[in-house]
């Protein structure tokens, strides 16, 4: 596959699990709002598109479209770093330092990072295996009971996965509007201004959660 169309590959699926995350941190937020409101909005998650569909079919759905995008995703960033290596097989003597974000040059380790964190995160408050409540259906019990300040070492994971993820968007809208050609030179610093305040408030929205409940705040 031509490089660019694998461009485009990890531009169309980052943005649907961009796309993802947005929802999911609006959904998280509801937490704020009381039990009954986080708890409703997960059972309404689960019965979406009933009865044209079965019982969490739409769930499954989302999840299968996910995790067809992360493996796409993947793959093309792995190919697309081969190519780059392969194109300049000879190693420098004296390298330049080369300008870059911290994100950029840890993508890698990143990705890394945000995929063991969402193992976990699966087990934690999907499966519910990991979590000291994991009462199914209580999504307000067991996000409490998993950032309690007892429990401050998952808190403390969930954090730093929070932050990475930040850099990884951060970095990722900054090459998406370049790779769809919406950067120039009259156009570079206000997208790199909005990638990065985009960032920071998804960033946010996620740190809200764990913050509140660690502070007492819900």
């Amino acid at each position: 596959m031509p490089s660019v169309l694998l461009k485009y590959v990890m531009a169309v699926t980052g943005a649907i699990m961009l796309l993802y995350l947005v929802l999911h941190m609006i959904g998280n937020l509801k937490i704020f709002f009381g039990p009954e409101a986080l708890d409703g909005y997960s059972e309404w998650l689960r019965t979406l598109l009933e009865p044209a569909l079965p019982r969490t079919g739409m769930l499954w759905i989302v999840r299968v479209v996910l995790a067809v995008s992360v493996v796409a995703h993947i793959v093309a960033a792995i190919v697309l770093a081969r190519r780059a290596r392969a194109a300049r097989p000879v190693r420098y003597a004296h390298r330049q330092p080369v300008q870059g974000s911290y994100a950029a040059r840890t993508m890698r380790w990143g990705g890394v990072i945000i995929a063991l964190f969402v193992v976990y995160h699966l087990l934690d408050l999907t499966a519910g295996t990991l979590n000291p409540n994991g009462v199914p259906g209580a999504v307000y019990d067991n996000v409490a009971a998993d950032f309690a300040p007892s429990h401050w070492y998952a808190t403390l994971a969930y954090v730093i996965a929070v932050v990475t993820v930040g850099f990884h968007v951060r970095h990722g809208v900054w090459s998406a509007l370049q790779t769809i050609g919406l950067s120039n030179a009259a156009t570079q610093h206000a997208l790199k201004t909005f990638a990065l305040v985009f960032a920071v408030l998804l960033t946010a929205g996620f740190l809200a959660v764990p913050f509140a409940v660690t502070f007492g705040l819900v």
